[in-house]
């Protein structure tokens, strides 16, 4: 959760290191000194002008606001983990001040799991399943002595057998009660049935049970109890479950498994499970599962897996793949004795599952074999090339085109601020070049931000600069002009003229009457002038 959330933040952030030009390192009397310097250029009882008063108390406002942050100790702690976003959530005026930064990450976390924990009144996480049987083994297994004396020649016959639905609810009655209805229809060969089940869970701990043998944080071992009561012609049938489980080592868990009711019966299972490979064993049936797991770039999984055990061998392979946010489709071919060929064609669309095994044939025949794993491959091709891929891109570029409005209305908005703060910074200038002129100091005669393009090969790429002269000298300081490693877009008087991509600041300035030149990347630091940046004159 941790990790996403920092996502989030990064995006929404306002660096407020880079708006008074400080090191993330900086002390109370440097964050002093820049705000009290910015509140001068800023402040709004400079300017009788009624639009530049208005943007100078924005300005200011965005100066007091970030020295506020950083110069409290608590708040800082916080920012600097979360970002500007961390500072919104509620709660933390009761919490400790003096917290390390891993207590602060964890107590963010809890009073995100309380926010979480209130909505959940309003959700009921819907989940469903259809299953539709399809038995076409007359594909294979027919006799075409029999075919021809039907009426309608020799077309094999198809149908569904069978049929399942499932749909389940929640409702969340307290943070750790939560009530479940459940319900199923089911259908196979003519005949059918269904039930409704009521459930309620309890959650007795949200950290589990750590034992002192444990080597890693993990949940270590953990016990769930189930009781159930079902309504049928017969009367009332009560069922109950009990399943104890414990972590072995990192990658395997131990489970045994106690049920009582219509099918009592009591199970002990071994699962590992890692990056390439499940083994499952479970001793009641004599059940054993290997599978072999390989995944892509792409999100495509490719798995195979042989089951063992009384019911007889079955081996499985398939492939799995993300077609779009939210949907994975797979498909599997099972083969065994005494089952046949078995094609299982898999949806998972959200929390709604759809599944369809379509029966081939019951002996094991070579063409039923190559048909299910031939045929869904160029099914797929075929409808991934027409269907898939045009959808695909047609989504990424209403996307794209999203992101290009909300990023040209975020760089107007930008841009109009930069140059407000520049039009307040023109006074200032003013006296600070006269200043190092009568002294012959640092004078900025042009600086450029943005992107550049110096390669022949990018010729037909237009250059993404603004001038930045005014807001570098305003920043000069006795003949000294010294910039932090954050990102130069949050300087007054800047802007990014090229979100997501790579910046550089490019500088020519005046010392001691000597032309110099520099050109530093959006995230170096910089400080002029400069020996080395001294630009020889031809003799």
């Amino acid at each position: 959760m941790a990790a996403s959330l920092d996502d989030d933040f990064e995006s929404n952030n306002q660096d407020y290191y880079s708006l008074l030009n400080v090191r993330k390192e900086a002390t109370l009397e440097e964050l002093k000194a820049s705000y009290r310097r910015l509140c001068m250029l800023y402040h709004p009882d400079k300017h009788r002008d009624p639009e530049l008063k208005r943007q100078a108390e924005q300005l200011f406002n965005q100066v007091h606001q970030a020295y506020e942050v950083l110069s409290d100790a608590h708040s800082r702690a916080i920012y600097d983990i979360f970002g500007k976003k961390g500072l919104e959530v509620e709660g933390w005026e009761v919490v400790e001040r003096k917290r390390t930064p891993a207590e602060i990450r964890e107590e963010y976390e809890r009073l995100q799991r309380e926010r979480e924990e209130r909505r959940l009144q309003q959700r009921t996480n819907p989940k469903g399943t259809i299953s539709v049987g399809v038995d076409a083994t007359d594909l294979f297994d027919r006799y075409d002595e029999d075919f021809e004396e039907m009426p309608g020649g020799g077309f094999p016959h198809i149908e569904i057998n069978k049929m399942h639905i499932s749909q389940s609810i929640e409702a969340p009655l307290t943070n750790s009660d939560t009530a479940v209805l459940s319900g199923s229809l089911s259908t196979h060969n003519g005949n059918g049935g269904g039930n409704i089940n009521m459930t309620i869970r309890r959650v007795t701990s949200a950290k589990g049970t750590f034992l002192p043998l444990c080597n890693h944080m993990f949940l270590c071992s953990f016990l769930t109890a189930q009781c159930g009561l079902q309504f049928s012609p017969r009367g009332l049938r009560p069922s109950c479950s009990l399943m104890t489980a414990r972590h072995l080592d990192q990658n395997t868990m131990g489970y045994l498994q106690w049920r009582w009711g219509p099918n009592s019966a009591m199970t002990t299972s071994l699962v590992r499970d890692t990056k390439s490979s499940h083994f499952t064993l479970a001793l009641l049936t004599a059940y054993t599962l290997y599978q072999y797991k390989f995944q892509d770039e792409d999100q495509t999984k490719v798995k195979g897996s042989v089951k063992t055990g009384w019911f007889g061998t079955v081996v499985e392979y398939g492939a799995e793949r993300k077609i779009s946010r939210h949907s994975v489709l797979s498909a599997t071919v099972s083969i065994g004795v005494p089952q046949g060929v078995t094609l299982k064609i898999k949806l998972a669309r959200a929390s709604q599952t759809y599944l369809f095994p379509v029966h081939l044939t019951d002996q094991l025949l070579p063409s039923a074999v190559f048909y299910a794993t031939v045929g869904p491959l160029l099914v797929y091709m075929a409808v991934h090339r027409l269907v898939i891929i045009p959808y695909t891109q047609a989504q990424k570029e209403q996307e794209l085109e999203l992101q290009r409005k909300s990023s040209a209305t975020d760089i107007a908005k930008k841009k109009q601020e930069a140059e407000s703060a520049v039009l307040l910074m023109q006074e200032s200038v003013r006296r600070i070049i006269e200043a190092e002129e009568s002294k012959m100091g640092l004078i900025i005669l042009n600086a450029w931000y943005g992107k550049f393009v110096s390669d022949t090969s990018q010729k037909q790429e237009k250059a993404k600069v603004i001038d930045v002269t005014v807001p570098l000298q305003c920043l000069v300081k006795d003949s000294k002009l010294i910039l932090t490693e954050a990102s130069k877009a949050g300087l007054p008087g800047f802007y990014d003229p090229c979100v997501g991509e790579e910046k550089s600041l490019k500088l020519l300035y005046q010392f001691r009457g000597v032309m110099h030149q520099v050109i530093s990347a959006d995230t170096e630091p910089l400080r002029i002038p400069k020996q080395s940046h001294r630009i020889e004159s031809e003799s």
